[in-house]
């Protein structure tokens, strides 16, 4: 079998993206933005984080609004890469309403896998448990569609991508060796992801 054939290639037309994707990548980039504005950017941390319940910061809508935020160009710039990539596959094969669904339930279960799991007293940003959550999603669907790594660059089955990837979060949560990363809210979003998935009784694509 030859793996170019079935090698993964996202959109790169910005006009043609799926409309939740779209629209996830703008209001991304431009609560980045409102985070690096003085003032405004104090006010977004401090209410819009995810604070543990215990710290006194903690608000009901902070398992959905930390899911705009990012503590960097780097964290931003990973998390909706992977974004684009993989969810633009996911939405066009479920459609916008599930895609949707499915995003906000992942970050919201990493939301909560996270506060139940890690006790410091610091915020939780960023999108990284619903991406992975989609991640998730991508390896459930197309198994068997290739992805080529950066480093090395080598092709691989989306269904031991995902497998790899929560492996070494599993590994990173439990031992504690990658400190300020939401390890726990990674495992969440997957969790969750495949909890749904199986509940809504989806199908992948088998390529072979």
């Amino acid at each position: 079998m030859n793996y170019q054939s079935d090698q993964y290639q996202p959109n790169s037309q910005f006009s043609v993206f799926p409309p939740a994707v779209k629209n996830l990548l703008i209001v991304n980039a431009l609560v980045f933005f409102g985070l690096n504005t003085p003032g405004l950017g104090k006010f977004l941390y401090q209410f819009a984080a995810l604070w543990p319940v215990g710290s006194g910061k903690f608000e009901i809508w902070q398992p959905v609004s930390y899911l705009f935020l990012h503590a960097g160009f780097a964290h931003i710039f990973f998390n909706l890469f992977a974004l684009w990539v993989f969810g633009q596959a996911i939405e066009n094969y479920w459609g916008t309403k599930r895609f949707t669904v499915y995003y906000f339930i992942t970050g919201i279960g990493a939301a909560i896998t996270q506060l139940l799991f890690v006790n410091a007293n610091v915020p939780t940003v960023g999108a990284s448990g619903a991406v992975y959550g989609i991640l998730l999603a991508f390896g459930m669907m197309f198994p068997n569609r290739y992805i080529i790594l950066l480093i090395p660059p080598i092709p691989i089955k989306a269904k031991y991508f995902v497998a790899i990837f929560g492996g070494i979060e599993l590994m990173n949560g439990v031992l504690g060796t990658q400190a300020g990363v939401a390890n726990f809210a990674h495992l969440g979003g997957m969790l969750f992801g495949y909890a749904l998935i199986k509940y809504w009784g989806l199908k992948g694509i088998n390529d072979e």
